[in-house]
């Protein structure tokens, strides 16, 4: 019934409450004997034997020299002297209340950084640049533990609606959704891969993929997943990508970010 529900929700114009209720439940269902907020780790949570070998690997993280650089951009004094903490408050720990709808759009984080440099002056970093995901690793760090709280005023409910409508879309040659990986087939094995839970995917990033050798940002994993499908892969901060972050976000209302992380 749930999972029914879920599958429907791209048409029917439930709100987002009732959204993360039914989303919730789903997993509750499908896996019960995992604590719902463990999904923050990903597909850790669902095998215990891989788990370990996470656990072992995050005494020496391969994210460390990242959060490192982040931190010496963060404090790097703007050519007017002033730096990012002229626009976030607590050291740039506000990773838990982004994206935000703001004058008619969704702001993620990135957006925001580039908001502030503009404010200061400064050229816009690149969103798929190295010290865009450096300074993200940071910010993610220092947001450690903070519980995510993003809300869905009235006049973000087209935003939220459109980020839903992606999630539960089928595009590509594949024929695919994102609800159909990682619900639909949730827990199962593709190629090599555990399928995780929607329910906790935006708390952990940026984080460092021993496939790419690197920290990278959500929206890259977005394109990438979209190009796995056979589809067009947008560019980072695509409208249409915040706007899915934005509904990610929302599902995982309640959950503390944990990023910066490390996967497969």
């Amino acid at each position: 019934m749930v999972l029914s529900l879920l599958f429907a929700s791209g048409f029917v114009q439930a709100g987002a409450d009732e959204d993360r209720a039914a989303f919730r439940e789903f997993y509750e269902q499908r896996f019960p004997n995992v604590e719902l907020k463990q999904h923050i780790n990903g597909a850790y949570a669902l095998d215990a034997g891989r788990r370990a070998q996470w656990i072992e690997m995050e005494e020496f993280p391969p994210y460390e020299f990242t959060i490192d650089d982040g931190d010496s951009l963060y404090h790097e004094p703007f050519r007017n002297g002033s730096d990012y903490s002229s626009c976030f408050a607590g050291g740039g720990a506000v990773k838990q209340w982004y994206p935000q709808f703001v004058a008619g759009e969704i702001v993620t984080l990135e957006v925001a950084i580039n908001q502030c440099r503009e404010k200061n002056d400064e050229p816009a970093l690149a969103y798929d640049g190295v010290e865009m995901a450096q300074l993200m690793t940071y910010m993610a760090y220092v947001s450690r533990d903070k519980v995510i709280d993003v809300s869905v005023p009235g006049e973000a409910v087209t935003a939220y609606e459109r980020g839903k409508q992606f999630y539960y879309s089928r595009r590509g040659q594949l024929n695919f959704s994102c609800s159909q990986c990682h619900m639909q087939i949730v827990g199962m094995s593709l190629r090599s891969e555990t399928l995780s839970a929607s329910l906790g995917h935006v708390t952990h990033w940026p984080t460092y993929r021993f496939k790419w050798q690197e920290v990278g940002v959500l929206h890259r994993r977005f394109a990438e997943c979209n190009e796995q499908v056979g589809s067009e892969a947008l560019a980072f901060q695509h409208p249409a990508y915040r706007e899915l972050e934005y509904f990610l976000t929302v599902m995982s209302n309640g959950l503390p970010i944990n990023g910066p992380a490390s996967r497969k």
